[in-house]
């Protein structure tokens, strides 16, 4: 006998047309140029978790319970972050960054776009504050996933984790010791309260949401890589147009500008931490 296949082993394409259809009209949000494989694997993820039958049987939950939607968006979204995460461009940014920004300004404003569950944004407070410019900074973090976002406003990280956020912390060579940022309680690491509540949390969506500021440093790191080639363009145009002349992009370690239509707008600062440079507007 051959083994029961199930409806979500194979996706079609009419379905997730279908889907983001349903989801552009309904809710507002453009899924339909996220990197196909991956937004497929998620899909098949939320069926398999909520036991649907079918794609079809997701949009017709989608479409007649709205509640469910917030659920939706965090299941499909990726939430995978560490503090301090890959040491050296967090070096990187204390040694060479930060430092040339503030040779010509007073105050510094940066932007977390992607900010997940806030784990990123943790680190460049510790990092400021380490090099005494906490109160010199306006720290924007924004994610599309509002549950997300509730959950980095809390500053709170399960103490598991706090292994590997330690290790980091070291390799990257902090002042301190990682414990001297956070208190644990029943297993859980709650960050102190001034890292977290110096940000402004909002939700905002990438895609189609609106230049709203701008920024001498933007961390958009890991993000692009779950967007197909059309909306990375997209992206990296508003991105550019939210960076102050001479402001510095930070992408993914695995993402680039080498390709896009705005490279030439850019000089490469540190091509192996992927930071690069605005020079024309």
């Amino acid at each position: 006998m051959f083994p029961e296949q199930t409806q979500q082993d194979d996706i079609e394409i009419a379905d997730i047309r279908k889907l983001t259809q349903l989801i552009k009209d309904k809710y507002g949000y453009d899924f339909k140029d996220y990197a196909m494989s991956s937004f497929k694997r998620r899909i098949k993820r939320v069926i398999e978790i909520y036991k649907f039958k079918s794609v079809d049987a997701l949009i017709q939950r989608l479409d007649t319970q709205p509640s469910f939607f917030e659920e939706f968006v965090s299941e499909i979204t990726v939430n995978v972050t560490e503090m301090f995460r890959d040491p050296t461009f967090w070096k990187a940014l204390r040694d060479q960054i930060i430092p040339s920004i503030l040779l010509n300004h007073n105050k510094i404003s940066i932007w977390h776009a992607g900010c997940s569950s806030g784990e990123e944004v943790f680190s460049m407070n510790i990092l400021l504050s380490e090099m005494g410019i906490l109160d010199k900074a306006k720290i924007i973090a924004t994610d599309i996933d509002t549950s997300i976002i509730e959950k980095a406003k809390k500053g709170a990280i399960n103490i598991k984790n706090m292994e590997v956020n330690i290790k980091n912390y070291q390799r990257f060579g902090g002042v301190a010791s990682l414990d001297k940022y956070y208190k644990e309680v029943d297993n859980i690491a709650y960050i102190n309260r001034e890292l977290v509540d110096s940000v402004s949390w909002r939700k905002h969506d990438l895609v189609q949401g609106p230049v709203f500021s701008k920024f001498d440093l933007i961390l958009c790191r890991n993000v692009m890589i779950y967007f197909n080639q059309t909306l990375q363009n997209n992206v990296l145009y508003k991105l550019h147009e939210s960076l102050f002349k001479y402001g510095y992009l930070a992408i993914g370690s695995k993402e680039s500008l080498i390709w896009c239509d705005i490279a030439n707008k850019f000089i490469v600062v540190n091509n192996e931490e992927k930071i690069y440079k605005k020079i024309k507007d």
